[in-house]
């Protein structure tokens, strides 16, 4: 089973696969983000993933380059650096050292076929301050509040939801908390008291 699903992904998206791998059975496709809405018709009509297991975000923000001070851990603005015990020089989380010409973000989404036993995880990075996406929700309703938590973490925006909005956080909240540049100890608006 190994390799047939990557296979015919990439048999029939050839321009919009970025890369692929699979590590004992668990496949994974990245995709261009401009074919998420293709791809996952085809996924779901011929392949048969008629179950949308997760979906999240992911912030690949890079460290400071070299020669730069990163932001103080209590600063109240930037990336919290963890201090190395051997150097004591600033190392960023290894989510965050990939850095590169990498996209910032990457929605990450895991399908199922219950008919077939396959499993799918699906990449599709997306580059910007202010990410934008096709929304997966007119073909599994399941992905709805995955999408509004994506939004509301990460400030993933997707196109064709019926309701983007926080799921998490409430209405007045400033930011994306799971956003690597979110300052640690900003203060939020208070909520008004209701009678």
């Amino acid at each position: 089973m190994t390799g047939y699903l990557i296979e015919t992904i990439k048999s029939k998206f050839p321009g919009s696969v970025l890369e692929t791998h699979a590590f004992r059975g668990d496949e994974t496709v990245v995709i261009q983000k401009e074919a998420l809405s293709e791809v996952a018709v085809f996924l779901k009509d011929e392949l048969g993933f008629d179950f949308l297991m997760d979906l999240a975000g992911v912030d690949y923000l890079s460290p400071p380059k070299e020669g730069q001070s990163p932001p103080s851990p209590r600063s109240a603005a930037g990336v919290r650096w963890d201090l190395s015990a051997n150097s004591g020089e600033p190392s960023a989380p290894a989510s965050a050292q990939a850095g590169g010409d990498r996209p910032r973000f990457e929605l990450v989404c895991h399908f199922y076929s219950t008919k077939h036993n396959y499993r799918l995880r699906l990449k599709c990075p997306i580059a910007g301050e202010n990410p934008v996406v096709d929304s997966l929700t007119a073909l599994w309703a399941g992905a709805n509040w995955f999408e509004r938590e994506a939004y509301d973490m990460f400030g993933i925006q997707f196109s064709g939801h019926p309701d983007l909005r926080r799921i998490l956080m409430y209405d007045g909240f400033e930011g994306h908390p799971l956003r690597k540049d979110y300052p640690l100890r900003k203060r939020q608006p208070r909520i008004p008291h209701r009678d």
